[in-house]
C-alpha cells in the first residue's frame, strides 16, 4: 500500500451536547485527515474539544447528552457515521483502536490481562482460545512487558501503572488497526515512564504502518513524535501545520501563547529567573461563547473586528492554516 494513503478523513465534524445551561458545540466544523504511518497531534488546553473529537471519531460520544449532528468520518473509504451500532462495534477495536489516559478505568479489574486481550482478538478474528492466548502473550512481549507468559495470568492491580498502560497498548494493537487514537496516553504516569511509553507507541506505529492521532496538551511531546499538528480552541480548529512550520512560525496568537508557556531548559549562562508566560484568562464556556473569535478576550492583539467576526481558516502556504484576522502580522519567528 502506498505510504501516502489516507486512512482517516474527517470533514466538517460537529458534535453538540444538550445541557441544563443550553446547547454547546464541543466540536464545531472540524476537518482533518491522517495518512497511513503518519502521526497527527491534536493540542490545546482542557475543554477545547480534543477528547470529544477523538470520541466522535470512535462513535463513543455519550448519547444523551451528546450527539454528532454533522459532517463525515471516513475510515478507509467507509463513513463511520452511516453505520449501525453492530457494524461500528465490528470496526472499533479492529480497524480503529483507542488508548485512554487512565488504564485502570479501561481494564476490567476482575479479568486477567491475557484474557482481556484474548477477548478482543476473538471478537474480531476467527481463532481458537489457545491461538488467541498465544497472540495475547506475543502482544505483551511486543510492548516489552517482561515475563509476558506470567504477566498474562495476572490482574490489572498486580501491574504497575506503566505496565498497565503497556497492556492497554497491546490490546489496542492486537488486531493491527489502521488507525490508533492515543488520548493523553502518559498523563497518569511518572516522567521517566512517560518517555518510554511514547517512544513505544511511535515505534510500534511505524512498524505496523498504523495512522496515529495523538491527543495532548504537551507541545514537547508533539515536537518529539508528530509530523503534523492541529491546534484546537473552544471546539474549533484554529491552526494546522507541519510540526516544523508550527514551531518555526506559529500564525495564531493562541499557538504562540501555548509555546510561550512551555517550560524550557534554561541554557547555560542565561538568567536563572527566566519565567514562563501564561495566557491570561480561561477557555470560555462553550454555552456562552463571545461573538467573533473565541480567543479575542484573552488575546493581546485583538482588534474590534476580532470581537465582531469569526475569522475564516486561511491557507498561508504549504498547507499551513490559521483562523486569525491578524495572522499576517503575527507571522514572525518567536
Amino acid at each position: 500500500m502506498p505510504a501516502e494513503e489516507t486512512v482517516l478523513d474527517v470533514k466538517n465534524l460537529q458534535t453538540v451536547f444538550f445541557t441544563n445551561s443550553g446547547l454547546f458545540k464541543a466540536v464545531d466544523d472540524v476537518s482533518f485527515s491522517v495518512r497511513r504511518g503518519e502521526t497527527l497531534a491534536i493540542v490545546g488546553e482542557s475543554g477545547c474539544g480534543k477528547s470529544v473529537t477523538a470520541l466522535s471519531v470512535m462513535r463513543l460520544v455519550p448519547d444523551p447528552p451528546g450527539r454528532i449532528v454533522g459532517g463525515s468520518v471516513t475510515l478507509e473509504g467507509t463513513d463511520l457515521l452511516d453505520l449501525d451500532d453492530a457494524a461500528m462495534r465490528a470496526i472499533r477495536g479492529n480497524r480503529i483502536s483507542m488508548i485512554f489516559q487512565e488504564p485502570m478505568t479501561s481494564l476490567n479489574p476482575v479479568m486477567r490481562i491475557g484474557d482481556q486481550i484474548t477477548e478482543a482478538v476473538r471478537l474480531h478474528r476467527n481463532t481458537t482460545r489457545k491461538e488467541a492466548w498465544a497472540k495475547a502473550v506475543e502482544m505483551l512481549r511486543l510492548v516489552r512487558i517482561p515475563e509476558p507468559e506470567r504477566r498474562a495470568t495476572e490482574y490489572p492491580h498486580q501491574l504497575s501503572g506503566g505496565m498497565r498502560q503497556r497492556a492497554m497498548i497491546a490490546m489496542a494493537l492486537a488486531c493491527r488497526p489502521a488507525l490508533l487514537i492515543a488520548d493523553e496516553p502518559t498523563t497518569a504516569l511518572d516522567v521517566t515512564i512517560q518517555a518510554q511509553i511514547l517512544a513505544l507507541i511511535v515505534e510500534l506505529q511505524k512498524e505496523l504502518g498504523t495512522g496515529l492521532i495523538l491527543i495532548t496538551h504537551d507541545l514537547g511531546v508533539v515536537a518529539q513524535t508528530a509530523q503534523r499538528v492541529i491546534v484546537m480552541y473552544a471546539g474549533k480548529k484554529v491552526e494546522e501545520a507541519t510540526v516544523e512550520a508550527l514551531f518555526e512560525n506559529p500564525r495564531h496568537p493562541y499557538t504562540r501563547g501555548l509555546m510561550a508557556s512551555m517550560p524550557a531548559v534554561i541554557a547555560l549562562g542565561s538568567k536563572n529567573d527566566a519565567r514562563l508566560v501564561e495566557i491570561p484568562g480561561m477557555v470560555p464556556s462553550l454555552t456562552n461563547l463571545p461573538a467573533g473569535c473565541a480567543f479575542a478576550p484573552r488575546c493581546g492583539l485583538a482588534v474590534d473586528r476580532c470581537r465582531a467576526e469569526y475569522p475564516p481558516l486561511q491557507d498561508w502556504g504549504d498547507h499551513h492554516f490559521a483562523a486569525c484576522w491578524r495572522a499576517a502580522e503575527t507571522a514572525a519567528p518567536l
